[in-house]
């Protein structure tokens, strides 16, 4: 392989809308560089919203014609996802929506000589989120331990991969996601969220989330239902479930105080006309969102999916409620809400804990050092 030309990689995504691990992606994406050609599929046609957030000089792609990542599968479907995977330096796959292309490259790999893959798995959808399932684990077990890598970002999906699917400690790469600490740092004002403008004397409720089953916003709606003005719900993001969380707040008499405005690309922007952050989801690992609040000297409540409660400062763990306990997510938020001294002291401790260890830079350096070795190489553009 060429040391000059620019590398190929091919990113296959259950969805390229923008969440957590997409909006990752683009930032890697960017710091990568114009040495790396980029094309991206979204396994859901037409979810490409995360592509806004890729810089215009980045050589980036989106094809139309990529097999699709989606249907039963068979030796048929793997052979012509794997024909499509030639070409490239390096293949990357993200979550159970592009495990047929795992699978592709496990059964079809040596024969065409398919470049080397490493898998991201950043949690579970709706259907996972209570258990995983023995067919899934089964096609895991038997592809993910011949990756070149698995990349997870929490510690219960480290335990998952080494304890259930089997992968091997040496391809087995933990990276807890960062964020642009400088964008926290600065006195830029808030910017302005699609029609909704915040009351003198308002108090917001907010959480940055893909509006998806496994979020559960409804459940946040229901919470939030407890908290009297002026307190308001401001829900953050884009996605299929916008539909059942205004039917939640419509029937609950709650329609004029929550707020959907759609999704927002610069959460240091948006974070700071929040009073409090929650999240209501069924299952999350190390959810970028957390950090963000933190960042933002925000206090958070949230149940105890995934490294949330790690994640936090000890000062905001008493404001992680068992996992499903709507009772006790409403608590917690009522507890922070009356107490406005509460949240500025909780809020000081996260940020000083994101600032101490949740920086981009470490999480970029990482994820360079795993594909260079990956690719065989002593270093990545």
């Amino acid at each position: 392989m060429s040391q000059t030309r620019r590398l190929r990689l091919l990113h296959l995504h259950s969805t390229f809308s923008p969440g957590g691990k997409e909006l990752r992606a683009a930032k890697l994406m960017n710091a990568f560089g114009a040495g790396v050609e980029h094309v991206v599929v979204s396994g859901v046609d037409g979810e490409l919203g995360a592509a806004s957030a890729v810089d215009p000089a980045i050589a980036v792609s989106y094809p139309a014609n990529f097999p699709s990542l989606a249907g039963k599968p068979s030796p048929w479907r793997w052979w012509r996802i794997a024909r499509a995977m030639r070409g490239f330096d390096l293949v990357l796959t993200y979550n159970w929506g592009s495990m047929d292309a795992v699978g592709a490259h496990w059964l079809f790999g040596r024969i065409m000589r398919l470049p080397p893959l490493v898998h991201h798995e950043d949690g579970f959808n709706q259907d996972e989120a209570g258990g995983l399932k023995p067919i899934r684990n089964r096609l895991r077990r038997l592809t993910l331990p011949t990756a070149a890598a698995l990349v997870v970002p929490s510690r219960v999906l480290e335990d998952i991969a080494a304890q259930m699917w089997n992968v091997p400690p040496d391809k087995l790469k933990r990276i807890p996601n960062g964020i642009p600490l400088g964008d926290y740092a600065n006195t830029a004002p808030p910017v302005a969220l699609s029609g909704i403008a915040k009351p003198p004397g308002a108090l917001w409720l907010g959480t940055l989330a893909g509006l998806r089953a496994v979020k559960n916003l409804p459940r946040l709606v229901r919470a939030f239902a407890a908290l009297p003005p002026p307190w308001e719900l401001v829900i953050v993001g884009e996605g299929g479930e916008r539909g059942a969380i205004l039917a939640e707040a419509a029937r609950l008499g709650l329609s004029d105080r929550v707020h959907l405005p759609g999704f927002a690309s610069d959460p240091a922007l948006v974070l700071p006309q929040f009073d409090l952050f929650a999240l209501s989801s069924d299952s999350e690992q190390f959810p970028i969102s957390v950090v963000e609040a933190m960042a933002a000297g925000l206090a958070v409540v949230s149940p105890a999916v995934g490294d949330v409660a790690d994640i936090v400062s000890p000062d905001n763990q008493p404001l992680i409620t068992p996992p499903g306990d709507e009772a006790a997510l409403s608590a917690a938020l009522t507890t922070a809400a009356f107490d406005p001294a509460l949240r500025s002291a909780i809020g000081a401790a996260n940020r000083a804990r994101a600032f101490a260890e949740f920086g981009e830079e470490a999480m970029i350096r990482t994820y360079r050092i795993t594909y260079a070795e990956a690719l065989g190489r002593t270093d990545f553009p």
